[in-house]
């Protein structure tokens, strides 16, 4: 049934829907390019939040093909450009062969770089870099300086003795945000206990002021759950947030959090 509803929403000419049933996954074609979706998580989703779910993953799919076609003019609109962060396993180069700029961040997670198109953003390749006259060191200076014109609202939870800040801005950069270092350290410097922070997917960013054991196991949990809903998920790991450097902890049984 989601399947059929997955496709009579996005049904236009010119688009392929293929079905693996062993995968239960949904792969859709447009011009020689394809977007794979999990229907199990899509359908858990749907039954968590509804209708909207199946909204919003076919507006991204829609969304997805058109910055696919979209053109690139890094030399004349460098102040599209930001960075995106991603999974350490997510792919280096696209389909179609052309390598990404990227950027070593953490053992978990690697920097790309996004040409933001407004509802959708390419991932600048090597290809396009190189037209721009631009080495990862220009592209990464151009994407923090970028970055740093963004704004960074934030709701504040308070749970079990804990203090939990949430980014959710759906700009497609709250994930980003853990790279601006001046927002982490003004947002941490009164915190009572210890600073973690978390990307379990690309529209979310969680900072912690962990401040007794359960702290730890709320957000162990916490991050799970967003790493499984996410359309975009990065890593279920948290991380330490010391004197502007980022160390990926291990929160297991009873709480105790171990490097």
């Amino acid at each position: 049934m989601m399947k059929a509803k997955i496709e009579q929403l996005l049904n236009t000419p010119g688009r392929r829907f293929l079905f693996d049933r062993e995968k239960d996954q949904l792969t859709i074609e447009q011009d020689g390019r394809k977007i794979k979706l999990s229907l199990p998580s899509i359908i858990a989703r749907y039954e968590e939040e509804g209708e909207e779910v199946i909204q919003k993953i076919c507006y991204y799919v829609v969304e997805g093909f058109k910055a696919g076609s979209a053109s690139v003019e890094l030399s004349r609109h460098d102040d599209r450009v930001l960075p995106i962060i991603r999974a350490a396993s997510f792919p280096l180069a696209s389909k179609a062969g052309e390598e990404f700029m990227t950027k070593q961040h953490t053992a978990e997670t690697r920097i790309y770089y996004a040409y933001d198109l407004g509802a959708s953003y390419r991932l600048v390749t090597k290809e396009m870099a190189a037209e721009a006259k631009l080495d990862v060191a220009k592209l990464d200076c151009l994407a923090q300086q970028n970055l740093l014109r963004k704004e960074n609202p934030f709701k504040l939870d308070h749970v079990a003795g804990n203090d939990f800040y949430f980014v959710q801005t759906n700009d497609g950069y709250d994930a980003s945000r853990i790279l601006n270092h001046s927002f982490l350290k003004s947002l941490t410097k009164d915190f009572h206990g210890e600073a973690v922070v978390a990307v379990p997917h690309q529209d979310v960013l969680v900072i912690a002021d962990i401040q007794n054991d359960t702290g730890y196991d709320i957000l162990a949990h916490m991050n799970l759950q967003f790493f499984a809903e996410g359309l975009v998920p990065i890593t279920s790991l948290p991380f330490v947030y010391h004197h502007g450097k980022l160390e990926p902890i291990f929160i297991l049984a009873k709480n105790q959090p171990k490097e």
